[in-house]
């Protein structure tokens, strides 16, 4: 199956969003609590200018609105390499993240060559468990 959106996200939550913290986000932090070496905060920053170069802030990003990004699939190439040592930091310092793929990342309020950002609501939505089948039922 052919996925169009990949987001690359952490098991901790962003406040503004209730929404896992995406690879920036993860790594920013541990810069703040001074996870990283020197010579690790540095690649990160230089990645980052990087990236803040290339693609376009978006417009719901600077207003700090419930928005999450997703990479394009179709053009993700480059942003993928640049992205490889963003993600070995992230191994390096034992910080779990996921690639998520999806066709649905929700309601679209940003979009360039790149990326889109979704509007999230912000409510977390849990679904009741569904039984699943057991041989013992038999």
């Amino acid at each position: 199956m052919d996925f169009k959106y990949l987001r690359i996200q952490g098991q901790e939550y962003a406040e503004n969003t209730m929404w896992q913290k995406g690879v920036f986000s993860m790594c920013m932090k541990m810069l703040e609590d001074e996870v990283m070496e020197q010579e690790d905060a540095d690649l990160f920053l230089e990645l980052n200018d990087w990236f803040a170069h290339e693609l376009p802030w978006p417009e719901p990003c600077k207003n700090q609105e419930k928005v999450i990004c997703w990479f394009k699939v179709e053009n993700a190439d480059i942003m993928m390499k640049m992205m490889k040592p963003v993600m070995w930091l992230l191994d390096r310092y034992h910080h779990p993240y996921y690639l998520v793929y999806t066709n649905y990342p929700g309601e679209i309020v940003y979009e360039d060559k790149y990326q889109v950002c979704c509007r999230v609501s912000g409510e977390i939505r849990v679904e009741p468990l569904q039984r699943s089948w057991s041989p013992d039922e038999e």
